[in-house]
């Protein structure tokens, strides 16, 4: 151990300390295992948090705010050993998915994805050492234990077969077999010295079909197979949803640029060994660890490698350097870790009490921090609404700060501005306590008062825009053409909270009429909220050869029924296309920055046509046109919308079926650009009661940026735009 000391780790001598106890929120039960992943992390299976918190085993959208109980253990040196229970929070999520990505539903053997790590609020020193990892292969010899991590329950595996998703594992006819309980756990190879993957599910003895009962033991039965997902696809999934901050920071290079400045910052500001001695120990205690001898300090090098393996230490150095005679020693080391990844932005009592701060804040509130980040920072690519909270704030202490700054002056932090968003969003109180943290925060960066208070005071200017809309309830529709006249449905309800799938079979095809009655049963079964008198948004997921597709005209036209029901005239209906958002993922800043202009950007009226190249010079840095309104025949048409939906223009609205000029565009240029979902269904209406008034067929294609869209499979594996 070097002078600045580490929590424990000597798991190499006693593997069975790796396995992390996740209990039930309600009950304090067991609901299964994982392990150490990083400083403040655990991974587990999503099915493990589902139970905790007593969620449908194969709930696919993630926990957002909900705390789980864990206990992690400990082996140090001297062989004591130790159990500490601790919350912890969803980070990153990768839900369970059948192999065509649709639902796993009850009875499925076998599912991909089902993995969660988990932010740990642990010691500021972070949890014990994370073990190595190494590829799991075939004919491994592995050991697993059951979630309370007692001794007795070890079982011995051998990997019999190994696929690209999952590994299949066959356990000792003598000992302990893998049963209820085990998943999420580690999978230790000896050989290896490391985990190769982590536990899933087992198959269980097979039962009477008509009484349950375990049917008679049958040498022909399947005997204790288990399958797991091996450590290359854990580290697959996971880099899909990002890593930042998840794994253990890997030592620097000795010739690590931040490495050389900061150890001749710290001989140079720290020259006397009794002043080093004190401001090593002072640091040790901000971050949570141990120190070596009181009478020798640390060499600067040393001193220096701490700053670069510890996330929160540089934050905190410059906090002490802040403080210190010469508060300008403080910019010198900041300037120096910039040119490392590792160091946060936060020192370990700026996030704890930030963490607090949130935890105290209400979930409506919460739940309107992407919309708040979009706004605070839209040149950033993606905040997507269904990102944990705690992946949320890593990604933004992660990021530089923003444009505004003179003179040198230190820029504001993202996570500074965004947090001054999400003040006005609260009441007065919790503004206050918020306002409050973030002066700590840029009085010990070093960042100016008036630069602060220019942000503050566009996100006041953003607060008074915004404190009158709410987000409307909406059902997504997923259409998806199979053949003439017939189309695959995947609906999915949001109340505000996120997507959630509501229906559970994506193979059978509907004619219009069936899928119409689909999606009214759906409509039909939701509650709106008492003071929002508005009907649900219907928002319509389509690949880009669907775009025209008319589900507006949809009709439940059931004999026995009094009305027609007619989806885009009970219901204003939109369509969205993620799949050109993603095809050309580098506007997608400029579609959240148009989508933030709304309600004051410009109108682009194309009234004759254009070829799509044309189009393309004509919009791509016109960020501030948020609306184009496609007046030319069929013929052209289709290009110039999938151009404009392809470069980030959220609003694109065209008549479907016009050959002359369009009546349709005259009339929409009058109604608002947010009130178009509403005023497309009002013309629908009056088309339907008296054609020859209202002679067009609108369709409305609509990008919210403030709204997530599901994971898709389109004509190809889609993610949410």
């Amino acid at each position: 151990m070097g002078w600045f000391g580490t929590t424990g780790g000597a798991h190499h001598d006693d593997p069975s300390r790796l396995v992390v106890t996740v209990r039930r929120a309600d009950d304090g039960g067991l609901a299964g295992a994982g392990f150490v992943l990083g400083p403040d992390t655990l991974l587990t299976c999503a099915h493990v948090v589902n139970d905790a918190l007593g969620r449908p085993m194969f709930e696919a959208r993630p926990p957002r705010l909900e705390e789980i109980p864990v206990v992690v253990r400990d082996v140090y040196a001297d062989r004591c050993t130790s159990s500490e229970k601790y919350s912890a929070r969803l980070l990153h999520w990768v839900a369970p998915r059948a192999r065509d990505g649709g639902a796993v539903v009850e009875g499925d053997n076998e599912w991909l994805g089902d993995l969660a790590v988990l932010r740990v609020d642990g010691p500021a020193g972070g949890l014990p050492a994370a073990p190595d990892r190494a590829d799991m292969s075939t004919d491994q010899e592995l050991s697993a234990w059951h979630g309370s991590g007692e001794d007795s329950t070890l079982a011995r595996l051998t990997v019999v077969s190994l696929h690209t998703s999952l590994g299949y594992l066959d356990g000792d006819p003598a000992g302990m077999a893998v049963g209820p309980g085990y998943s999420g756990g580690p999978l230790w190879c000896r050989r290896e010295r490391a985990v190769v993957g982590l536990v899933v599910a087992h198959f269980m003895p097979p039962r009477d079909g008509a009484t349950g009962l375990l049917l008679p033991h049958s040498p022909q039965h399947l005997v204790r197979r288990s399958w797991a997902i091996p450590w290359q696809r854990v580290r697959g999934e996971l880099d899909a949803v990002g890593l930042h901050g998840v794994l253990p920071p890997q030592s620097p290079e000795p010739e690590d640029p931040a490495l050389l400045l900061l150890t001749e910052a710290v001989g140079d500001m720290l020259y006397s060994p009794s002043e080093r001695s004190d401001c090593a120990k002072r640091l040790a205690q901000a971050c949570g660890v141990g120190w070596g001898s009181d009478v020798t300090p640390p060499e600067p090098g040393e001193f220096a490698l701490f700053l670069l393996t510890h996330p929160r230490a540089l934050a905190a150095f410059s906090g002490i350097m802040r403080r210190s005679s010469d508060p300008a020693r403080a910019d010198r080391v900041l300037a120096a870790g910039s040119l490392s990844d590792t160091p946060r932005m936060l020192t370990p009592q700026e996030y704890k009490a930030l963490l607090g701060h949130l935890r105290a804040t209400e979930r409506d509130v919460l739940a309107r921090i992407p919309e708040a980040a979009r706004a605070a920072v839209p040149h950033v690519p993606a905040f997507p609404g269904g990102e944990s909270l705690d992946a949320l704030l890593n990604r933004l202490e992660a990021l530089p700060g923003d444009g505004h700054s003179m003179n040198g002056e230190r820029r504001v932090p993202a996570l500074l501005r965004v947090l001054e968003y999400v003040g006005v969003l609260c009441p007065p109180a919790k503004r206050a306590e918020l306002r409050m943290w973030a002066d700590g925060v840029a009085q010990r960066l070093g960042i100016a008062r008036p630069a602060l208070g220019e942000r503050r005071s566009d996100a006041q200017a953003w607060g008074r825009s915004v404190r009158d809309r709410s987000a409307r309830m909406r059902v997504l529709v997923q259409v998806t053409s199979v053949e003439r006249g017939r189309h695959r449905l995947r609906i999915w309800c949001d109340e505000g909270a996120g997507p959630r799938q509501v229906s559970t079979d994506s193979l059978v095809s509907y004619s219009a009429t069936d899928g119409a009655r689909e999606v009214l049963r759906v409509l039909d079964s939701l509650t709106p909220p008492a003071d929002d008198e508005r009907p649900p948004l219907v928002e319509v997921l389509v690949d880009r050869a669907s775009l025209n597709l008319p589900v507006d005209e949809w009709a439940a036209h059931d004999p026995g029924e009094i009305v027609p029901g007619v989806l885009g005239v009970e219901f204003p209906l939109v369509v969205h296309c993620p799949e050109l958002l993603r095809r050309h993922r580098r506007f997608i800043p400029h579609w959240r920055r148009r989508w933030s202009r709304l309600d004051s950007g410009k109108t682009l009226v194309v009234s004759e046509s254009l070829d799509p190249d044309a189009l393309y010079f004509k919009l791509v840095n016109q960020l501030d046109t948020v609306r184009v309104c496609v007046d030319v025949p069929p013929g052209p048409r289709d290009g110039i919308v999938q151009t404009c939906l392809a470069l980030g223009i959220p609003v694109v609205v065209w008549d479907r079926g016009r050959d002359g000029a369009s009546h349709l565009a005259q009339h929409m240029a009058a109604v608002a650009t947010r009130e178009l979902p509403d005023g497309v269904r009002d013309y629908r209406a009056n088309a339907q009661a008296s054609p020859p008034e209202f002679p067009g067929r609108p369709v409305l294609a609509w990008a919210d940026a403030d709204r997530t869209v599901p994971r898709l499979h389109l004509t190809e594996p889609q993610e949410s735009a």
